[in-house]
């Protein structure tokens, strides 16, 4: 049995016209290569319009204040990732998958944004999360600093400190929490809470012993001193938050998972004394992490892993949280606060897919990353919420080969190579750990297993890890004062926008006058929703 939630007013029946409709002229489509549908005209031009008129219903603004703002940060997801993942969800579910939407498809607002560094043309996640966390540009390799700390001087440091839209929420009153895939000490999340000039200084254990002398800290401890009481903390990276050759609770016989600290201390230890009194737990598994109930607990700390938690494709599902289980738990203790709350959410390892040349391992990670995308949306609300989803930078990867409709996103090009006469891969990437040549030639890749999960796609130019992208991200925008993401920016806007939308940091003036009073009416679903609809009703 199904159950379908309709909006009231005077769209439904026109909605479940549509829906009904489609559904029956599916059922006799079959599976041809593409549908039938497709070679009528007038199913472009009605879907066209609908699409029209549901962009004229955006002139409307939303102008509320926005009581909480969500980022999700697709770690190297450039454009063409997008786009692969957006075919590979659709794979997924039986589509061919070009038609697919991913959830931020569907965010109303769109821009680019510029990911230079002040220093470095093709950016590192450091400079460009000081940039989007900050709302200042800064030197590769640096978080937290502004462009006149250089990376690894540790003298460079003091006063040259810049603080992220985690710290503004928190002075407002607001809750705030990271969630990430990778260590929570790495560089996207580090930037909202650290000021360090080496993205690498994880804990003491990682840094010259003069930094240290000179009074610099690391990133682990600074996560638990910078700014007190963060309330929501969960991703990887036990191993630097416990003294040096600490055995691991989960690996207690793997030297490589000991702590790394030199300093001795113990920063679990610590948080949960401190936290002794308030609603506190700790939790290092998916079983802990379950068993919490939001209503009861008002600060978390979740370190499911010593490093990076495991690709979502290699993750154990019975011990090891999905990001999407994570983001849920997160909103749902932090939207207690009557004041709302900031959340960052990182997808961090479609960046180390790429960098390995694990196109499958990275595409699987940006449909869970969407995946979570989709389940906040349904516990928040866009009258209140305002959501953007970005990338930090973009990866050397693309795909292409004149491949047909349907092609798995994994697949070879339908040709040959008309110069050395052997198949490709649709995916390929312009550098990295994938080239290989056998007695001078182009290895053969329909004698591999080009589909399995840690295939290396062929690259141009042999690197041990691919390099990051140069070119502009796609950042999309729902919510309060969405609007205000559009055209091409440069990445320190985005932090900005969303204090203003918040009235938050320095924007603040407008609140006072305005009192954000907005709302907007329903609009109805665009034909492409009802089409994918449609899809998983019938």
């Amino acid at each position: 049995m199904w159950y379908v939630t309709v909006v009231p007013g005077n769209t439904t029946t026109m909605t479940f016209f549509l829906i009904i409709c489609s559904c029956l002229a599916w059922g006799g489509l079959g599976k041809p290569q593409f549908p039938d549908q497709e070679k009528d005209p007038l199913f472009w031009n009605t879907w066209a319009q609908h699409t029209l008129k549901n962009a004229l219903t955006l002139q409307k603004l939303n102008q509320n204040t926005a009581k909480n703002l969500i980022l999700f940060l697709g770690d190297g997801m450039g454009i063409p990732t997008v786009t692969a993942a957006r075919i590979l969800k659709g794979q997924l579910s039986g589509q061919s998958g070009e038609e697919t939407q991913l959830e931020m498809d569907k965010f109303p607002f769109v821009a680019l944004s510029k990911t230079y560094n002040t220093n470095a043309q093709v950016a590192d996640s450091a400079g460009t999360a000081t940039a989007y966390l900050c709302g200042v540009k800064a030197n590769e390799g640096t978080v937290g600093v502004s462009a006149a700390a250089v990376r690894s001087q540790c003298n460079t440091t003091q006063g040259n400190e810049v603080t992220s839209i985690l710290k503004w929420a928190k002075e407002a009153g607001k809750s705030v929490g990271i969630v990430t895939t990778t260590r929570v000490n790495h560089a996207t999340p580090s930037a909202a809470y650290a000021h360090c000039v080496d993205r690498d200084w994880f804990s003491d254990g990682e840094m010259p012993a003069e930094a240290v002398q000179a009074g610099c800290k690391d990133i682990a401890r600074q996560l638990f001193e910078n700014i007190p009481n963060i309330d929501v903390i969960m991703g990887g990276g036990r191993k630097y938050m416990f003294p040096k050759n600490q055995s691991d609770v989960e690996y207690p016989g793997d030297k490589k998972h000991f702590g790394t600290r030199k300093d001795g201390r113990n920063l679990v230890e610590e948080w949960t004394n401190r936290m002794k009194n308030k609603k506190a737990q700790y939790v290092w598994n998916k079983r802990e992490l379950l068993s919490v109930n939001p209503n009861n607990v008002d600060y978390i700390l979740g370190l499911f892993e010593p490093g990076d938690l495991p690709y979502n494709l290699e993750r154990n599902t019975e011990t090891d949280p999905s990001l999407t289980e994570m983001v849920e738990v997160a909103i749902k203790i932090l939207r207690k606060n009557p004041r709302g709350f900031y959340l960052l959410v990182e997808g961090g390892r479609i960046d180390h897919g790429h960098h390995e040349g694990k196109a499958k391992q990275a595409l699987h990670e940006a449909v869970e990353m969407d995946r979570a995308i989709g389940r906040a949306g349904l516990i928040t609300s866009i009258y209140d919420t305002m959501t953007v989803v970005t990338a930090d930078h973009s990866h050397m990867f693309n795909f292409g080969g004149y491949t047909p409709r349907g092609n798995t996103i994994f697949g070879l090009a339908p040709m040959l190579s008309d110069v050395d006469q052997k198949p490709f891969t649709a995916i390929l990437y312009g550098n990295g750990p994938g080239f290989k040549v056998i007695n001078g030639l182009r290895e053969n890749v329909s004698t591999l297993d080009y589909q399995g999960t840690n295939y290396q796609a062929q690259s141009a130019v042999p690197l041990r890890m691919e390099t990051h992208g140069g070119e502009d991200v796609a950042v999309f925008a729902k919510g309060p004062m969405a609007h205000l993401l559009h055209g091409v920016h440069e990445q320190n806007y985005i932090p900005h926008v969303m204090a203003y939308a918040a009235c938050i940091g320095q924007n603040r003036d407008h609140c006072m006058s305005s009192g954000g009073a907005s709302s907007l009416s329903p609009a109805l679903p665009s034909l492409a929703a009802l089409l994918t609809l449609t899809r998983l009703l019938c």
